[in-house]
């Protein structure tokens, strides 16, 4: 199994505000990351140019945090390999002992797979509930600084946490929880630009990641809600549940909610369904 982090997976201001506060008795460091990356045509990038939690770090979703140069197989955002993401992390200022803590303005739907990332390391990393929305501190404009470069061991993926293809179609034929992390829309097969081909993995069960949030807010619902909402999916616990979603980003919000609910973490297939749909072999399901 891989090593839990010592913080939780969900963090609110006031814990960002005490964790950078002993920190600064103590030669810790804590980088604000700030991972939006939009969908829609908008530019991530110049979002955060705009405005932006002061101090934070820019990070890029395609670059960063995922290796494009890959068969289309393996999803349209596969994991970079350990050395590239290490590389990547170090260059954000992120070293061994670095606290992180991701944020975006969605809710978690993009920063979150930064903190699964980090946190199937072993690596202190969390999301911050409310993101820049419920942030109340100060902000900056600007462009992207360029931090003090830090030393980040590069560590491979954990088998136990990823899976493949098969193994998800012999999860769901032995009776596991497959989560599709997509809108209702698409799980569906209703038409996306999103989706090369529609509908999803047969067998598998609609859990939007928008579900786990607070509309009036964004935030996170508390515990309780969120072990209730995924008692209602079939889940008692992670242990036998895979998350997807298109391209393995939302679904690490599913993934997050879940722990943060104590249900442990489930397993994340990362090609998702933009993988899983371009092997033609593979079955789609449609409704």
């Amino acid at each position: 199994m891989t090593v839990q982090p010592s913080i939780p997976p969900i963090v609110d201001e006031a814990w960002v505000r005490a964790a950078q506060t002993a920190g600064q008795g103590r030669g810790a460091d804590l980088v604000l990351a700030d991972v939006r990356r939009y969908f829609d045509g908008r530019d991530g990038r110049a979002a955060f140019e705009e405005r932006h939690i002061a101090g934070a770090v820019w990070v890029d979703l395609e670059t960063d945090l995922a290796d494009l140069q890959q068969p289309a197989t393996a999803g349209r955002h596969p994991l970079p390999g350990p050395d590239a993401f290490a590389r990547a992390m170090g260059a954000l200022g992120i070293g061994d002992d670095t606290t992180v803590v991701a944020y975006d303005d969605t809710g978690g739907m993009t920063a979150g797979r930064m903190v699964v990332m980090l946190r199937v390391l072993g690596h202190r990393a969390a999301l911050l509930d409310g993101g820049l929305r419920g942030w109340t501190g100060s902000t900056e404009s600007g462009p992207a600084r360029r931090p003090a470069p830090r030393s980040f061991t590069p560590r491979p993926w954990p088998p136990e946490v990823l899976v493949g293809a098969d193994e998800v179609g012999r999860a769901i034929a032995g009776g596991g929880v497959v989560l599709d992390a997509r809108s209702a829309e698409r799980f569906r097969g209703e038409p996306s630009a999103l989706d090369s081909r529609p509908g999803h993995i047969p067998g598998a069960r609609s859990a939007p990641w928008g579900a786990v949030l607070d509309s009036s807010t964004g935030r996170f619902r508390s515990a309780e809600l969120l072990a209730q909402h995924y008692r209602s999916l079939g889940v008692e616990s992670a242990d036998d549940v895979i998350a997807y979603c298109g391209s393995g980003v939302s679904a690490c919000v599913n993934m997050l909610a879940m722990e943060h609910a104590g249900l442990g973490t489930p397993r994340l297939y990362v090609p998702s369904w933009s993988g899983w749909s371009a092997d033609p072999d593979r079955p789609g399901e449609l409704g």
